[in-house]
């Protein structure tokens, strides 16, 4: 009873098609892309907006990792960071050392000068994360983790304002370009966590300029990303341009066939390839969609009750878009939802045999394809596992339907009799 969730895109690709070029010293700035955004946005700090925001924020700020998206599963890999942590024996001590040469985006606050990123940066933006003033939405990525920042943070809820400048053990810079880690215990979850616009490196000088009562920086972003931003109109309207002043990053690379024409048009070009991004905020799918066909927009993600409208069964884009040039691309989204049981109900709930085979027997029962078909209209397949395709751990040859004599452990704790969706 699991399912992926596969999600359309179509674009006009005439309006956003990129010139060939062996590499271009910067972003072409005649270069427009227009991009609708389903939500309300909130500002651009890194460490205080919004899970939606971030989708903005990810391309103003850096964090010292990121992700190869070419990559078969996708990889983890330095961005700001020169290679992986350097960690020790007990999981508990990590070394990571930044890149030097790298700067942020030209602003008033650096009084004329340009402004390196150094390892500090890192160190002032996490403890933005666990500042209570802040009130970081991400505050899990965090908290608990370095050893010291406790009796810190004790201090910052009492007075409340946290001192900036009183160390914490376990999170330093032990030079320009070094960061030193000591954790509380072995984190697992920490490197993925490095990879977030929550952990972004943020200027002290930016958030002194211009922050405001909870020292938030929302309308003044300044990164050392590809991108800044231009003009900001509240739940209306969003500019970024690319940053004069980005490193010389290359489009990554890949091997594989199904890349072949990626690489034939972007292969060794600098990043960012395109000079300006307009990106309104419609909330709803259907004016999204209207706004697409109207040709304000150059690509949309199409929400499944509308894919009836842009598509023929199961997955064929409709005449009339394709004869105007636009193209359909489809994939399955790396995550997923789950509904589960309430154990403590007196129906389903409960471990004894006849509770197991009841929940084994509604978990079995589920109507898969037909789920696929009419909820999802048809833009799913059937997952055999809660890992996606192109992610770590995902095993191709599981079996499509999970049974409890091959998990003989999922009903003891009742982790897997459920109604997953991947996404």
């Amino acid at each position: 009873m699991t399912t992926q969730r596969a999600f359309a895109v179509i674009a006009a690709a005439a309006t956003i098609a990129l010139p060939a070029a062996t590499a271009w010293p910067q972003a072409d700035m005649t270069k427009v892309l227009r991009v609708a955004l389903p939500f309300a946005d909130g500002g651009y700090d890194p460490q205080a907006a919004d899970l939606f925001s971030s989708a903005v924020t990810r391309v103003i700020f850096d964090p010292l990792y990121t992700y190869d998206h070419l990559a078969r599963p996708m990889q983890l890999v330095p961005n700001t960071a020169v290679a992986l942590p350097e960690i020790s024996p007990d999981g508990k001590t990590w070394t990571i050392r930044i890149k030097p040469g790298i700067y942020f985006a030209d602003d008033p606050a650096f009084k004329g000068r340009k402004r390196e990123l150094v390892a500090e940066d890192y160190v002032f933006a996490w403890k933005r994360v666990l500042d209570p003033r802040v009130r970081s939405a991400e505050l899990q990525i965090f908290d608990g983790r370095f050893f010291g920042a406790e009796s810190v943070l004790a201090k910052a809820r009492q007075s409340g304002k946290l001192d900036y400048d009183m160390p914490i053990e376990g999170l330093q810079a032990t030079d320009r370009y070094t960061l030193q880690l000591k954790l509380n215990f072995a984190d697992t979850e920490l490197l993925s966590n490095l990879t977030t616009p929550a952990s972004a490196a943020v200027a002290r000088e930016v958030v002194e300029a211009y922050g405001d009562g909870s020292t938030w920086v929302m309308a003044n972003p300044v990164g050392t990303g590809p991108y800044r931003l231009k003009e900001w109109r509240r739940g209306h309207r969003v500019v970024l341009e690319a940053n004069p002043g980005f490193r010389d990053v290359r489009y990554p690379e890949s091997s594989d066939r199904a890349d072949a024409a990626i690489m034939a048009n972007f292969k060794g070009k600098r990043i960012p390839l395109i000079g300006r991004i307009e990106i309104g905020i419609i909330e709803e799918g259907a004016p999204r969609l209207q706004s697409f066909e109207r040709r304000e927009l150059d690509y949309v993600t199409v929400v499944n009750p509308l894919a009836s409208s842009v598509l023929d069964p199961p997955a064929t884009l409709k005449p009339y878009l394709a004869d105007k040039g636009i193209r359909l691309e489809r994939g399955i989204r790396p995550g997923f939802a789950y509904t589960y049981f309430n154990m403590e109900d007196p129906v389903v709930g409960g471990y004894t045999a006849e509770k197991v085979a009841l929940r084994r027997a509604v978990s079995m029962g589920y109507n898969t394809p037909e789920d696929i078909k009419v909820i999802q209209q048809g833009q799913g397949t059937a997952a055999n596992q809660i890992v996606p395709p192109n992610m770590s751990g995902h095993i191709e040859t599981l079996p499509m339907r999970w049974t409890c004599e091959a998990w003989p452990w999922a009903c003891a704790v009742c982790r897997f009799c459920v109604d997953m969706v991947c996404e």
